[in-house]
């Protein structure tokens, strides 16, 4: 499935005025799991970074991790870099239009992408499974932190993510370049780019995964066939979304012990 097309269609619906591009972040952060995870995760971080931080948000897509970022720590200083021209134009637009200063947004390959260590924060969200030179851009992650600094991951796994359950299977989305990573091989990948540590935990266990089918999968290709069914998607979630709450909620507070998706940590 071509997930592009629906991300700029989607993009020209929310970026008619801020309040529905605010409207856009809370539904994204309501439906996406990996959200729950991610958001999770940076608050743990935080509570030793009250005062200030230096983030580096490693394709920012829409922008929506920046936006959560910048608002909920305003002492943070924020650079997110996505290779995709028209995204950074209209994340800029938009933060500048609400006043939100501390991000700002520029264009940037990220297997050439390099800060020496200026970061204490990189921030990689559905992102690394775009990349074929995955080594590369985990290399200049670890030179662009500070010591001590952390990286956060979310990815998929090798044990279904991107909807593959075997090799005649093909990912949902035709972008990926990898189907999803085995824990162990990322871990090694990270330790040779020389990260001290790293911790990986699976996500979209069986809650997860079938909360994703719900909310992202079957709209998504429900939107693919004809975008006039954008229409019914609001009935649609009244009917599913508290059902996958539920199940997110199941699933950010359980132990997976296989999952469809990956968050992974390491630290400089």
């Amino acid at each position: 499935m071509q997930y592009d097309p629906i991300k700029r269609s989607l993009g020209k619906v929310f970026n008619a005025n801020p309040w529905l591009r605010k409207l856009f972040y809370k539904l994204l952060d309501l439906l996406l799991l990996r959200a729950w995870h991610i958001k999770k995760q940076i608050r743990l971080w935080a509570k030793d970074y009250k005062e200030t931080a230096s983030v580096l948000d490693a394709g920012s897509g829409f922008g929506q991790y920046s936006y959560f970022m910048a608002a909920n720590y305003p002492s943070w200083k924020i650079i997110s870099v996505d290779v995709k021209e028209e995204q950074i134009a209209d994340c800029n637009q938009f933060f500048n239009t609400i006043g939100l200063n501390n991000a700002t947004f520029q264009i940037a390959d990220l297997t050439t992408f390099v800060q020496p260590e200026q970061f204490d924060l990189v921030l990689s969200v559905d992102v690394m499974e775009h990349i074929a030179e995955d080594e590369k851009v985990f290399s200049n992650f670890h030179n662009s932190l500070k010591n001590g600094g952390m990286l956060l991951i979310s990815t998929p796994s090798d044990q279904g993510g991107s909807d593959v359950h075997d090799d005649e299977h093909e990912s949902f989305v035709d972008e990926h370049v990898r189907d999803g990573y085995n824990i162990d091989d990322i871990k090694e990948k990270l330790l040779r780019a020389g990260f001290s540590k790293v911790e990986a935990k699976y996500t979209y266990g069986t809650p997860g995964n079938i909360s994703w089918k719900l909310s992202m999968k079957y709209p998504l290709l429900m939107l693919n066939f004809s975008k006039l069914l954008f229409i019914i998607l609001p009935f649609y979630y009244l009917l599913t979304y508290p059902f996958c709450l539920l199940l997110n909620s199941m699933d950010l507070n359980m132990h997976q012990k296989r999952g469809t998706g990956l968050s992974v940590q390491a630290w400089k």
